[in-house]
């Protein structure tokens, strides 16, 4: 599912309002708040469709993980207060930490697989009745190209968690910011 193309450079910042003391710090908006939440809400939906009546604990990553964890549990509550049964939803927190690539410290988005084996691994040692995660259509929020992306959380040196769309940040930016 390519939801962009892989040389598209995204909306213009002309077209969206974000933190000012950014603007020379990000390229373009790649996508905007308003789809973020929009494709969240159906994440949800496929979510509640697939646990049925069984109790949820999601499991949020922190640090980049709180927001889209904060919107995508307000959307199941909803979802459940509208409905006929009793869903019970949790929130529990873990922190991964960074790891070293050569001299200098990389945390991922989790996206390659090796973190969420490690974090599986770990999960495992509760005992949980069920564990879904899935990569499938229904589960991925957008699958964009390799490009380095920040806001809605997803930071850059812990700057850019303040963005609401998720934004390319330019060179200018990676420069400032850089550790």
């Amino acid at each position: 599912m390519k939801l962009f193309l892989n040389d598209w450079p995204g909306y213009s910042l002309d077209l969206f309002t974000y933190p000012e003391h950014y603007h020379e710090d990000i390229e373009s908006v790649y996508i905007p708040h308003g789809v973020i939440m929009d494709r969240i809400e159906r994440l949800a939906r496929h979510i509640v469709d697939d646990i049925g009546d069984h109790d949820i604990v999601v499991l949020c990553v922190l640090k980049g993980g709180y927001k889209f964890c904060s919107d995508l549990v307000e959307f199941i509550k909803v979802l459940g207060r509208n409905s006929n049964t009793y869903l019970e939803t949790r929130v529990e927190f873990i922190r991964l930490k960074s790891y070293l690539v050569g001299e200098r410290q990389t945390t991922a988005i989790v996206d390659t697989g090796k973190t969420m084996k490690a974090l599986l691994k770990h999960v495992e040692t509760f005992q949980p009745k069920m564990v879904k995660v899935r990569k499938c259509q229904a589960y991925v929020g957008f699958e964009i190209p390799n490009r380095f992306v920040v806001g809605y959380a997803l930071d850059y040196n812990e700057y850019f968690r303040d963005l609401n769309h998720i934004c390319v940040i330019s060179e200018i930016g990676k420069v400032k910011y850089k550790v």
